[in-house]
């Protein structure tokens, strides 16, 4: 079963949750893995001025990602906690949230399963503030496919382990496909702001999102592993046949579910490793 998006995902700027009617029954809202909910929280007041929601893996790359927007916007008025950006989340483990300015930075973890748990909540946080024509933009590192280190890649196309460009999951027992579709206007845009003299270069591609960080990425140091050097080489060729340019865990379900809430969303990954 294919699940399309409908009317329901965005109107007038705002980002309308497919579940909105049965969300609005609840006489409170726990975003229970972001320490937040709509009885103690005034978000629209906390929230309601983002614009650009940033998700990327680890928190403490997310707070410099958020000490560095404050610097480059040159905005000295958001919450510290002391002299670290303020931890919206602080009061749970699992995630981290920095807000300066329009810009909201969230940690999602590793893979799509700890991505779709915060993904969720935010679409709800974003819902609840009434924050109008909110972008959302992965950001991280990437193992490469001939491209050297420090190269950044834009995400066209994000496919699975199979090339199927769908985010595949099971509901009530049974299996639905997500679309993962890039927002063409964001990524147009995006790459407008490349310049000859960055000091790094950017390009465009199809992402291979994998379930696995060993077995499924072709690795050969995981605890278990049934094939060997020349079987890698001639699966990683195979991936840039076929326009593979990186490969990392999170774009499928990110781009799918962006696609699924009507928000536009883009990925933008920085290469770390050349993987050949």
């Amino acid at each position: 079963m294919e699940s399309e998006p409908d009317s329901t995902g965005n109107r007038n700027g705002l980002v309308i949750p497919k579940n909105h009617r049965k969300l609005h029954l609840l006489k409170v809202d726990h975003l229970y893995h972001l320490a937040l909910d709509t009885e103690k929280d005034d978000l629209e007041k906390m929230f309601g001025d983002v614009r650009f929601v940033c998700f990327g893996g680890q928190p403490s790359r997310m707070e410099k990602f958020s000490a560095l927007v404050a610097r480059e916007l040159n905005i000295d008025d958001h919450e510290m906690d002391g002299d670290r950006p303020k931890n919206y989340a602080a009061g749970t483990d699992r995630y981290s949230i920095h807000k300066v300015g329009p810009v909201l930075s969230v940690s999602h973890g590793i893979g799509i399963p700890s991505l779709s748990v915060v993904f969720n909540e935010i679409i709800k946080l974003v819902h609840y503030a009434k924050c109008k024509d909110v972008e959302f933009f992965r950001i991280g590192t990437c193992g490469g496919l001939g491209l050297e280190p420090g190269t950044v890649v834009v995400t066209e196309k994000a496919v699975d382990g199979e090339m199927n460009p769908y985010y595949k999951l099971a509901v009530l027992g049974k299996p639905v496909q997500r679309l993962a579709k890039v927002d063409q206007t964001l990524l147009e845009s995006l790459l407008r702001c490349s310049e000859p003299d960055d000091g790094f270069k950017t390009v465009k591609g199809t992402t291979f999102c994998s379930d696995d960080f060993y077995e499924g990425q072709a690795r050969l140091d995981g605890a278990f592993c049934e094939y060997e050097e020349e079987d890698k080489m001639k699966f990683l060729q195979e991936l840039r046949s076929k326009g593979v340019c990186n490969i990392e865990m999170e774009s499928l379900g990110f781009l799918a579910m962006c696609h699924y809430a009507g928000v536009k969303g883009l990925i933008k990954k920085s290469v770390y490793t050349l993987r050949k």
